[in-house]
């Protein structure tokens, strides 16, 4: 029997899964880390933790699978979204920590962008026609300008797994989803970076990895020291299998375009899988790990999803919280069960779920949350119920931002599918039908498969069979007909408040933009 490995390096944790080649998981580890935040609004992290996580996750479930070293044919490594990249200097060392997805500081770096580059020809080069703190290349700005002793220091930008990548194997690569990712430095058009726009923002070519891989190619091989270090054989194939959020949309079977995947945890991820970027609509647009130089992965989501119905149990659940600790019910189930009977727009509540301002389609770090409709008749039933809608009008504004028509059915995964009344209740917002995956499809699923594509251990036919979607959840037309009429109070909210967001911002002294 052959076996692959799967690594995905997440922004708390880098979790390894070993597999067979009939699907079979054998065994699994998680290393957890943190993130530093030195100021507000600022996120980064020193590459040793990955490193250290990539190495300790695979150590461990080589030694927990019992399986032969010469049996395990690839490793495919994918990571969180890296934002700059770690700088390295001329001998590969780190020369300070990466800004990550979330780090927002590059605020003035955005300003100056929208008022020297062209973006007409910015949307037209890189496929995104937003510019925002969240993109790889402001942040980059922002070390050029607030560093000026490191910028001198730093020899090229590499993405985390990337950056993992060479260190396990010596092999210097980008994958073309995490150089897409990047933003306003990559040519979609042509797979390359756009020297036009490096040249109008002052950075040299020379700055970013010169050689590119797709997902199913192999980017390295382990040396003799690493390999000793992991229990593997040297010479194991190394795979860079992306950006992990189009990395678990491999995991989920989309190996072609037009379906729409929301993978849906703390924070909302969903795309729909394309042949051509979709532009003009403000989503974020990079390649797709499969196949990077035919098919585009066309990304929006909410940046607090299940985040939002966490915060409201931790603030209002005591009491199932209590219950759930003395060993009794989970506390989401329970207040999805006294949620359960609550009618379709939670008795006249609107809820905003913008918690931490929003990316795409909204764009606005000044976004706030907010509950709407409030009265002295509503309960804590109704209020979790509205929060539940609020992650349903999010996915049908990313939905509808996209332009295009889904087909069928959409998938949505992660842990909201754990409530059935939830999966129901996504129908009924969006109008279309959903599936779920039957077995969990995290982006070390999409690693091992591009690890078996790669190293032509597996074929899409054998690992399009892993994955089975259960049963379709219809949307009901009459829910559908209420839910209509919210979704437009919850678009027109928005709309009516967007200057008082920004002056409560102003007020309360914490601007993000």
């Amino acid at each position: 029997m052959d076996y692959l490995i799967g690594t995905d390096i997440g922004t708390s944790g880098t979790k390894s899964i070993l597999m067979d080649t009939n699907g079979k998981l054998i065994a699994h580890d998680l290393e957890e880390y943190d993130v530093l935040t030195p100021r507000p609004l600022w996120a980064e992290q020193w590459p040793d933790v990955w490193l250290n996580g990539v190495k300790e996750s695979i150590r461990a479930v080589v030694k927990q699978s019992g399986v032969n070293p010469k049996d395990i044919k690839g490793i495919g490594i994918s990571g969180l979204y890296g934002g700059s990249g770690v700088p390295v200097d001329k001998d590969m060392n780190p020369v300070r920590p990466d800004l990550i997805w979330m780090d927002r500081r590059a605020a003035e770096e955005t300003d100056w962008v929208k008022n020297n580059v062209d973006l007409d020809r910015l949307s037209e080069i890189t496929g995104n026609d937003v510019v925002d703190p969240y993109y790889g290349y402001t942040k980059v700005l922002w070390i050029k300008n607030h560093e000026p002793e490191n910028w001198n220091r730093i020899q090229m930008f590499l993405p985390p797994n990337n950056y993992v990548i060479y260190k396990l194997t010596g092999d210097i690569s980008i994958d073309y989803s995490a150089a897409g990712n990047i933003g306003g430095f990559y040519d979609i058009n042509n797979g390359t970076w756009s020297k036009e726009l490096m040249d109008a923002m002052g950075v040299p070519v020379s700055k970013m990895p010169e050689k590119f891989v797709d997902a199913t190619e192999i980017a390295g091989r382990l040396t003799a020291d690493v390999a000793a270090d992991l229990g593997l054989e040297v010479g194991t194939p190394v795979i860079a299998g992306g950006v992990d959020v189009g990395a678990a949309n491999v995991g989920m079977g989309v190996f072609e375009p037009g379906r729409y995947v929301a993978a849906i945890g703390s924070s909302m991820n969903a795309a729909l899988v394309s042949d051509k970027p979709i532009k003009g609509k403000g989503l974020i647009v990079w390649p797709y790990p499969y196949q990077s130089r035919n098919l585009v992965y066309n990304f929006s989501g909410s940046a607090t999803a299940g985040a939002i119905t966490k915060w409201f149990r931790n603030n209002f659940a005591q009491a199932e919280m209590a219950v759930q600790r003395a060993g009794g019910q989970n506390a989401y189930v329970a207040l999805g069960e006294e949620a359960k009977d609550v009618p379709a727009g939670s008795r006249g509540l609107v809820v905003l779920p913008y918690f931490m301002g929003e990316r795409a389609p909204v764009w606005n770090s000044d976004a706030k949350g907010m509950v709407f409709g409030l009265s002295l008749v509503h309960t804590k039933a109704d209020v979790y119920h509205a929060f539940q809608e609020a992650v349903c009008y999010a996915l049908r504004h990313s939905i509808e931002s996209t332009g295009q028509d889904l087909g069928d059915y959409i998938v949505i995964a992660g842990g909201v599918t754990q409530s059935a009344d939830w999966v129901q209740m996504f129908a009924d917002v969006t109008g279309y039908a959903v599936r779920t995956p039957i077995e969990d499809a995290e982006a070390n699923l999409g690693d091992v498969m591009l690890a078996g594509l790669a190293t032509d251990t597996l074929t899409v036919e054998q690992v399009q069979k892993w994955q089975v979607l259960g049963e379709t959840v219809q949307p009901r037309s009459n829910q559908h007909e209420i839910y209509n009429q919210y979704y437009q109070l919850y678009r027109d909210l928005y709309n009516d408040l967007g200057d008082d967001m920004h002056n409560l911002s102003l007020i309360s002294g914490i601007e993000e933009s």
